[in-house]
């Protein structure tokens, strides 16, 4: 087994990867937030709105978690912004992102373990449940646009996008079930 001066490097890279991840969906789903509100879909743009405030949480708590190692967190988003997005390719595309968020974050979640870093995978193991909300709730909403199309989005046109003063984000303030 490594030292633990490289064992505590090896988690501040793999919480740093996170890091970007986060700070990549944040800005992700903000311009969808922003889209789709514009398209009057308030509903959706509340929601997502709300996630990209779960995932702000996420970055400050990775970047928290980097600072008590001794490292310096990252800034750099991994990925690109898609922008400009259909309402129908959102949905998938944005569970795709979380899917793939889970997998990297069991697979960090893991390797903080073997690195002897408990308090590491407790932060990992919570942000991975809210991730697992955020897909279900992605991947609900696009089953509803796949099986109801045009119903199911006129349904949600024209609904109120306002999330009020601060909100806790969606995991937090119940907009996960």
């Amino acid at each position: 087994m490594p030292d633990k001066e490289a064992r505590k490097q090896k988690v501040i890279e793999a919480l740093n990867t996170a890091r970007g991840m986060e700070l990549f969906a944040i800005s992700q789903y903000m311009n969808q937030h922003y889209n789709l509100d514009n398209k009057d879909y308030g509903e959706l743009a509340k929601n997502m709105k709300l996630i990209a405030i779960d995932e702000m949480r996420h970055a400050e708590m990775f970047a928290d978690r980097i600072k008590e190692l001794g490292g310096e967190p990252t800034t750099t988003l991994v990925g690109t912004v898609v922008k400009g997005q259909d309402v129908r390719a959102v949905f998938p595309y944005d569970s795709a992102v979380e899917d793939d968020t889970i997998d990297k974050y069991n697979q960090f979640l893991g390797m903080c373990r073997e690195m002897g870093d408990n308090i590491s995978a407790k932060l990992l193991e919570t942000i991975i449940d809210e991730e697992q909300a955020h897909f279900n709730h992605f991947d609900n909403v696009d089953e509803h646009i796949k099986t109801l199309g045009d119903t199911y989005l006129s349904k949600i046109a024209g609904t109120p996008s306002s999330t009020g003063g601060f909100s806790k984000g969606f995991a937090l303030g119940g907009g996960a079930a």
